[in-house]
């Protein structure tokens, strides 16, 4: 088996509800994302993707129309807290507003890109990692080996 890695930057702005510090103000971060996938390499010699596991090309098609263009330069809110009231004023003016129904942690944004992503991916190819980057020195990762099988 063989892991390969696609790494995706966007712009993305968060509204930490009832939280204790100063992220419960709304602010932005350079998110830095690492897709890493895992499979055999096709071995077909008139198979156009011969020798590779998946094109990163696909990967890339994946990770934009799910995450990157739906969110970059956009504002997280959860959709389950009064910071709703603040989401339609935002969008009043004019602003791209993202409702979700989790907290938008780091750590819940990449429970939500993992279920957005894997099963998009072809059959012979499974998801295994995700790093995001929130900053430079901290980030959140999901490993596959990690999840309930349930």
């Amino acid at each position: 088996m063989i892991r390969i890695t696609k790494i995706f930057i966007f712009e993305t702005a968060h509204v930490l509800y009832n939280y204790d510090g100063k992220c419960k103000n709304m602010h932005g971060h350079s998110y830095k994302l690492f897709v890493t996938v895992k499979g055999k390499p096709i071995d077909d010699l008139d198979n156009p993707k011969n020798g590779m596991v998946v094109d990163f090309g696909d990967i890339k098609k994946i990770v934009n129309e799910q995450i990157v263009d739906a969110w970059d330069h956009g504002v997280l809110l959860n959709a389950n807290s009064p910071h709703q009231e603040l989401g339609n004023e935002l969008e009043s003016r004019g602003h791209k507003v993202i409702y979700c129904n989790f907290q938008p942690t780091c750590e819940n944004m990449l429970y939500e890109i993992a279920s957005r992503i894997k099963n998009r991916l072809p059959k012979s190819v499974s998801l295994e990692y995700l790093k995001l980057h929130e900053t430079e020195n901290s980030y959140g990762e999901w490993f596959a080996e990690d999840q309930d099988k349930n």
